[in-house]
């Protein structure tokens, strides 16, 4: 395979593949995977490419989602001509960034794109009408966006315009990759992941809420790379009290990519000299407070660069689902709940968790330890109906189990 632009390391599984057979100019159809060329193959290859290039958006792109899009062209064998991601804040688009990187060589050739191309005007004109425009040949679209300024009608103009589309390459993975925009589309909150770390006889602490540390390096650098692929993460006030975060990712050179910083903190206690206050102007906290929260409390954060949000009480907690609600307005599709056991097992009740991602240690804290979930076993999660073992890690001493949602 030869490159119109330099390759990174995530793109090496396009070693070799076959010649791609582009439809010319007028043959604009719609296909389902039952349908597919015989460059089914290659197809999927470039749609894998897409999807891993629409990784690097996550945590960044919000309120948009994380979009990947490759422009190929045949020229004695598959030529990669542009290649592009949605950009920080959802703008640019991930197909408009690969058509400008492929320029006129994108005429006639195939745009593979991970999620369907908008077709209305918002902050940016259509990525619809730039495709038109670039003379593209094939369109291969590995989902329908569920917006309903979309939902259909980007493929359709396609077609209308004579170009061929594709439509269900690579789907499972695209809907995996888009979980958080679907569900703020669909269920009008974000896609939730709770992360637990657990000792080997399950819990999450010691007595009295004191912070330990459970697992080893390599688990605390994939909790750090979780945290740089989220919108946001969310801690309970218990949690923000005991450990004084500051819920930042601190991978080398990646501070910039943390999340908006979410503290539930219904009466507003958190301390103004909390390393959470302290870093409100460098990185986002929103504290989600209850309606009868005092206001001269709220001025007081406001003046260290705080947001404060208020959310509807369910008794004497917040409502989680107006909370989910509240930051899916706010544009967050991508929620990382990372704490405390009181959060999490309320999160759990409710049915609110998509994935969860335990970390189990090998060490053990003992009986006067606190419970990952509180009030309730761990196999109200790891049994729950609700969520299936999809897959298990070793990560040095530890061991990394993710569940997820059929």
């Amino acid at each position: 395979m030869r490159e119109g632009h330099p390759i990174a390391a995530s793109d090496t599984l396009l070693v070799t593949v076959p010649s791609l057979t582009l439809p010319h100019k007028g043959e604009g159809a719609c296909r389902d995977r039952g349908e597919m060329s015989k460059a089914s193959g290659t197809d999927a290859r470039f749609m894998a490419l897409a999807l891993a290039l629409g990784r690097r958006g996550l945590g960044l792109a919000w309120p948009n989602p994380a979009v990947g899009a490759v422009v190929v062209r045949e020229a004695d064998g598959p030529l990669i001509v542009g290649r592009g991601w949605t950009q920080v804040g959802g703008r640019p688009h991930a197909e408009t960034e690969a058509l400008d990187r492929a320029g006129a060589a994108a005429r006639g050739a195939t745009l593979y794109v991970t999620l369907e191309p908008c077709s209305h005007h918002g902050k940016t004109p259509p990525c619809v009408d730039a495709i038109v425009a670039s003379g593209i040949a094939r369109v291969v679209s590995a989902l329908e966006d569920p917006n309903p300024e979309v939902a259909g009608k980007g493929h359709a103009r396609l077609i209308a315009h004579g170009i061929a589309v594709d439509i269900g390459v690579g789907a499972d993975a695209a809907r995996r990759a888009h979980a958080g925009h679907i569900s703020r589309v669909r269920h009008h909150r974000p896609d939730v992941t709770l992360k637990l770390a657990l000792s080997a006889d399950g819990k999450a602490g010691l007595a009295g809420r004191k912070p330990v540390p459970i697992t080893g390096a390599a688990a605390t650098a994939r909790v750090h790379r979780m945290r740089a692929m989220s919108d946001a993460i969310m801690i309970g006030i218990g949690t923000a009290l005991a450990d004084d975060p500051r819920l930042t990712c601190r991978l080398p050179g990646m501070e910039a990519h943390s999340p908006v910083r979410v503290v539930l903190d219904r009466a507003l206690r958190l301390p103004i000299a909390s390393a959470l206050v302290q870093s409100a102007r460098e990185i986002p906290l929103w504290l989600i407070a209850g309606e009868a929260a005092s206001s001269a409390r709220e001025q007081q954060f406001r003046a260290h660069g705080v947001e404060i949000v208020r959310a509807p009480a369910a008794g004497d907690r917040l409502d989680l689902p107006s909370v989910l609600g509240l930051l899916a307005g706010r544009g967050i599709t991508r929620l990382m709940v990372e704490g405390g056991p009181i959060l999490a097992a309320a999160m759990v009740a409710a049915d609110l968790v998509d994935e969860a991602v335990l970390f189990h240690s090998p060490h053990l804290i003992g009986g006067s330890g606190i419970d990952a979930l509180e009030g309730k076993p761990l196999t109200a999660l790891t049994r729950s109906t609700r969520l299936v073992l999809r897959s298990t890690e070793r990560l040095g001493l530890d061991t990394m189990e993710t569940f997820e949602r059929p």
